[in-house]
């Protein structure tokens, strides 16, 4: 698996970013929903990510800095037919590599609260996050989660 920095402008990058997009949108959260679309992306306080494996993308990441010493993990996806396969934990690795390269204490992260992101918490329960309260801008709400992992 190679993970590369960047990629955004990639038609399987695009295509997975679409999905993404469009998933989220088919379950509207009272408030909003907190999903980055590629422009969104594109921010300088954001550092992005691909796994790719024989040129076929796996997944991709997303890692924001809130401050110096605390980073948000700001998108996660995997590819539909890459499910259950590593890409989100070695993505996730990775983007703990680089937050403790970049000094940060802290990493947070908003999930939602529903049964279709329990496999994304368990993944990130797995990696050491534990229950939070709202971090940066969020507000409390009852479809969103928050979780944080010291550095």
């Amino acid at each position: 698996m190679e993970i590369r920095e960047g990629g955004l402008d990639e038609p399987q990058v695009i295509d997975l970013l679409r999905v993404h997009l469009d998933d989220v949108r088919e379950k509207p959260t009272p408030g909003g929903a907190h999903v980055l679309d590629r422009s969104g992306l594109k921010r300088p306080d954001i550092s992005f990510w691909s796994a790719w494996r024989d040129g076929n993308l796996l997944g991709c990441s997303a890692l924001r800095e809130l401050d110096p010493a605390h980073g948000e993990i700001k998108s996660m996806r995997t590819a539909p037919d890459q499910l259950r396969r590593g890409a989100g934990a070695a993505l996730m690795a990775h983007m703990l590599g680089v937050a403790r390269q970049r000094g940060y204490r802290r990493l947070s992260l908003e999930t939602g609260a529903t049964p279709e992101f329990e496999p994304a918490q368990a993944l990130y329960r797995q990696l050491g996050f534990t229950w939070c309260d709202p971090f940066g801008d969020y507000a409390a709400h009852p479809l969103s989660r928050f979780m944080t992992k010291p550095l």
